[in-house]
């Protein structure tokens, strides 16, 4: 694990992992919001880590409260046989990051779901829209905040409560 991150402080520079979890699995950094993309394509490309799968790429809503999201990167790399998880913290306000759907044709996806879900934008992606809601639809249901309309095109949205009777 402090290969990682030695390696990241030599290529890119001190202090840009913010912590380092040896108990996560697979083990894990935190690194600054603003050095994904340069972290990611070092830890991509560089022969000794060479994370050339990029198998998950995910979101987390810390609430209002808290006013900040996280965003998640599984890497693993094939020939190696190691993996990574790398996070890093944003703002829960204006929630947006780099693309990383250069690196990994994976992410394009992935990135996509994170947008509609959690109304992460992800700058520089080549086609960020929706991916599984409606493109009219308001609000990004996977956030803590958020309330389900209760109709949508005349439709109720609102499940009921079933009589256990």
């Amino acid at each position: 694990m402090e290969e990682f991150k030695s390696l990241i402080d030599k290529k890119i520079g001190e202090g840009t992992v913010w912590s380092v979890d040896e108990n996560a699995t697979p083990k894990a950094i935190v690194i600054e919001p603003d050095q994904v993309e340069p972290v990611l394509a070092l830890l991509k490309d560089d022969e000794s880590t060479y994370f050339d799968l990029l198998s998950c790429l995910t979101a987390i809503d810390n609430g209002p409260e808290v006013n900040t999201m996280e965003v998640i990167y599984n890497l693993y790399s094939i020939p190696l046989e190691h993996s990574l998880m790398v996070k890093t913290t944003i703002s829960r306000e204006k929630p947006a990051i780099e693309s990383v759907s250069h690196l990994w044709k994976t992410a394009d996806w992935h990135e996509r779901e994170a947008f509609d879900l959690f109304g992460i934008r992800f700058n520089n992606h080549p086609d960020l829209r929706r991916i599984l809601m409606p493109a009219d639809w308001e609000g990004y249901p996977m956030r803590k905040d958020y309330e389900e309309p209760a109709t949508y095109r005349g439709m109720k949205t609102i499940r009921e409560e079933e009589d256990p009777t």
